[in-house]
Parts: structure tokens; sequence; C-alpha cells
């Protein structure tokens, strides 16, 4: 697959932007671990493998056990999940994948019981955010590891 066209190159300064606000999300409430876990989980359900590789990458230079990453797309089955990272699992994915009728009333209540309003919602922000880059790196068709020594991804010694 050849990349289509390099949007960084092409709009530059909203390319700085999306940067400027990932990266306020990120010193945000909510654990790195926990960034990293739903930003694996929302590029799965986009298919964006440039993503996929980034987060898996960095949740391994963080630290993340392997075993875990693999368990990432069947969350649900899974023991290795405490119940908030379910709860951010549950949510990456309900607005990932917006159903017709908006967020059910139970899926909320249900990350409220694990999350507090200011948790809640920097969690959002972190889902908002890896879905705009996700939606950039399919519609643009970045390729997998094309990035990694520009971002340090290259310590994960996964290639």
């Amino acid at each position: 697959m050849k990349q289509r066209l390099n949007y960084m190159q092409q709009s530059p300064e909203l390319f700085k932007k999306l940067v400027e606000f990932s990266q306020v999300v990120h010193a945000g409430v909510i654990e790195p671990a926990i960034q990293e876990l739903i930003s694996l989980r929302a590029s799965q359900l986009n298919g964006c493998a440039f993503c996929v590789d980034m987060h898996v990458k960095q949740a391994r230079i963080r630290g993340e056990r392997e075993l875990r990453l693999h368990h990432v797309a069947a969350w649900r089955e899974s023991t290795l999940f405490s119940p908030r990272e379910r709860a951010a699992l549950a949510w990456t994915e309900v607005l990932t994948r917006l159903p017709d009728h908006g967020v059910p009333d139970d899926t909320y209540d249900r990350v409220r019981t694990q999350l507090s309003e200011k948790e809640l919602t920097d969690l959002t922000f972190g889902v908002m955010a890896i879905n705009a880059w996700n939606r950039m790196n399919v519609a643009f068709q970045t390729a997998p590891g094309s990035a990694d020594k520009a971002f340090g991804l290259d310590k994960a010694k996964l290639a």
C-alpha cells in the first residue's frame, strides 16, 4: 500500500494543532497506560494499521506487558484488565462506533462508577484525538512504521 499524500506537509498548521491537542490530552488526568490501551483499541476498530503499530510500540516502550496488548481486541473476555481499564475500553468503543441513538445510559452509568467527571471528560477528549488521527492515517494510507525513527519508536525493537 502506497501513502496517498503527506497530510503533515499539505496542512502543517492543522497538523501542528492536532499534535498540540494530543499533547494536552496526554497531559490530562488519564494515566498513560490507559491512554495507550484506548488508542490501540480505537485504532483496531478503525482499521488504522499505522496507529495500531505506533501504539503497540509506545506501550511496549512504557513497559506494557505483551500479553495484555494481544488481549486488547478481546478485552471483555480477558481477565488481564482492571475494572477502570474495562470502563475506559467500553467508553472508547461506544464513542468510536457511535450507536444510532447515542451512548446508552447503562454504558455511561457503568463508566461513571470507575471514572470521575474530570477523568471521563479527559478520556472522551482522548478518544476524540485518536479517532482524528485514525481518520487521517486511514484516509491517506500512512505506512505502519514509517515514522518510527522520528517518534523514537525504533526503541521498541519490534520491527
